[in-house]
């Protein structure tokens, strides 16, 4: 374990509004500072850091922790993992620790990085092989030092190479297997997964090799292998060529289909070309982007899984503050072949006639419908007007009524009429969105286990846990007098259990209790319920004889937690639901 006063001195060295103010833009508003979360789309800022305590909340989809949860969240680390990024951040020495997972993914990337070096060497070697591999390459008309950039490779056309590479440098059987790299025969031996395939490997944003992808060099089945996902590798969080591409000054992105649409686009001069690893675009890979991107273009194939392709991401790219346009690639199966025919200016040129989103779907839309039919156009507008009752503006939803009109020819003045109607039907569905969000929100929404005490007495109880570790969290002083009336396990909910459990054993240390030195004790998910708490107290004022107070109220439900452990967990769970309800309609 790392020492908690090494882990105190990483939080105090990475304050936690510069931390986040790296990945967030992050807007000053008196004690605090707000933003769009990274964790889930949203137009509407509900994310806040809050100086005073090191910690941050979002009131949106209820992310929450210190400095190092914010880390391990958004790079996808353990926990030593964390500290030690943190560490590095601050110029800090690394600290000795002893953390098996951590090793693993350690060696693991170690692995992939000698794998890459290997794989490189062997596309450069002076035999029959290579040079084969290095005429694929050639003919997708990539230069050396495109190669060398991308690190591409060759990897052997046989079982053992690579396997007999790493061994030789010390890579023990576990790890091999760890690495997605091996497999094991049903005989019991290891062997290469990747064979006779050129190789590209996929880095992270720090320039680790996270994974690979290998293809063969004719049309022979299966054409492409990918690593699995490992320890380092989660594909649905991974972006080809970010790595690479974050370092552009330009905000326009621009997303491909495939790595090899990637590369030529690099090479070409198009440096924030990035694509998506694993079969097709994830939210968590939309969010990545918001972090670099202010627009992005859709550059797909253009054949039907292009088009599929490009009609799922603009549905995930509905709701992200990012401007999203889509290229037609006209011409060219895909633009490798596009820049490859006619160069990259006439490239440029189209990239730069992109249309936006909406006026492709209603493009995607008309061609559904014979508009010289009253059918075609009937259902045409009525399709149209369900896509203009979405996520634009005022001044979009006019200018493409109006278009709507003309081609459809239908007076505008009725096509303005049945837009109104739908935006009246579609309000109507969002307020009642709402309503049941508000049954979620609150302080009573926080209460995951409720006890039968009776009426908003559960409420009441569970309420002043959450408080009284807020007071312990904001002021010290009070431990010692929570301590002296109370045990943990007389805490009727059992994450507020654990947390002054954690409380009191950081004060028996010595240590400053904080959401970074709580955190090794605590789930996460009580990590992120002592944040909210943090959250809703950051102004509050919390005295002495609120803290007595309490108490009183925490000694009055001792009598009848037995009650409470007789439930199960679907009598409580329904029994929470109607104290929120109740509440609700009072």
């Amino acid at each position: 374990m790392i020492p908690q006063e090494y882990i105190q001195e990483v939080v105090a060295r990475n304050d936690i509004t510069d931390v986040i103010g790296s990945y967030v833009q992050l807007r000053h508003r008196g004690r605090t500072h707000t933003g769009l979360c990274p964790f889930h789309s949203e137009k509407t800022p509900s994310f806040v850091v809050y100086p005073e305590t090191q910690s941050y909340y979002c009131f949106g989809c209820g992310a929450g922790g210190d400095v190092i949860t914010f880390i391990r969240t958004m790079n996808n680390l353990g926990y030593v993992e964390a500290v030690k990024f943190l560490a590095a951040r601050a110029g800090m020495p690394l600290p000795d620790e002893d953390d098996k997972a951590g090793k693993l993914r350690s060696r693991i990337l170690e692995i992939n990085k000698q794998a890459a070096r290997f794989f490189y060497q062997c596309l450069n070697a002076n035999n029959e092989q290579a040079s084969a591999a290095r005429a694929y390459w050639r003919r997708r008309g990539l230069s050396d030092g495109t190669i060398r950039r991308f690190g591409l490779g060759w990897a052997p056309d046989d079982f053992r190479s690579t396997l007999n590479w790493l061994r030789e440098r010390g890579f023990n059987e576990e790890e091999l297997l760890a690495s997605g790299l091996v497999k094991r025969s049903e005989k019991g031996n290891l062997y290469n997964i990747f064979r006779g395939r050129v190789m590209t490997p996929i880095f992270d944003l720090r320039g680790n090799v996270i994974a690979f992808g290998g293809r063969v060099l004719g049309d022979e089945k299966p054409k492409y292998i990918n690593s699995p996902e490992t320890p380092v590798y989660k594909k649905s969080r991974a972006m080809f060529a970010l790595n690479l591409a974050k370092k552009s000054p330009s905000r326009r992105y621009i997303l491909c289909e495939g790595y090899m649409d990637v590369i030529s686009l690099h090479q070409a001069g198009f440096d924030t070309a990035v694509a998506a690893c694993g079969t097709a675009l994830t939210g968590e890979q939309v969010k990545l982007l918001e972090n670099y991107a202010d627009e992005v273009v859709l550059c797909y194939d253009s054949d039907e899984a292009g088009q599929k392709a490009t009609a799922r991401s603009l549905e995930l790219f509905s709701h992200s503050p990012i401007k999203v346009s889509v290229l037609t690639v006209t011409g060219a199966k895909d633009p490798d072949e596009f820049i490859k025919k006619f160069g990259k200016n006439r490239f440029e040129m189209l990239l730069n006639g992109t249309h936006n989103a909406l006026e492709y779907k209603l493009g995607k839309l008309k061609d559904n419908y014979d508009l010289a039919t009253d059918a075609g156009r009937v259902g045409y507008i009525q399709d149209a007007i369900r896509l203009l009752t979405g996520h634009i503006t005022p001044t979009e939803r006019e200018v493409y009524a109006g278009r709507l009109a003309q081609e459809t020819n239908v007076s505008k003045a009725s096509i303005q009429s049945q837009l109104d109607a739908a935006l009246r039907q579609a309000d109507r569905r969002e307020d009642r969105r709402r309503q049941k969000e508000l049954l979620n929100q609150g302080t009573a929404a926080q209460i995951k286990v409720p006890y039968s005490l009776g009426g908003e007495k559960a409420l009441g109880i569970a309420n002043a846990e959450q408080q009284l570790l807020a007071a312990m969290l904001k002021n010290a002083d009070f431990i010692p007098l929570v301590r002296s009336r109370i045990q943990p396990d007389k805490l009727l909910l059992p994450d507020m259990q654990q947390a002054c459990q954690a409380v009191f054993n950081c004060y028996d240390r010595g240590v400053t209790a904080e959401l970074a030195t709580l955190a090794p004790e605590v789930t996460p998910e009580t990590l992120s319920l002592l944040s909210a708490i943090l959250a809703r107290n950051h102004d509050v004022a919390i005295t002495r004889q609120d803290v007595e107070m309490y108490l009183d109220r925490i000694e009055q439900s001792f009598p009848k937690s037995a009650q409470a452990a007789q439930m199960s967990p679907e009598e409580l769970e329904a029994y929470i639901r109607s104290l929120r309800d109740k509440k609700m309609k009072k």
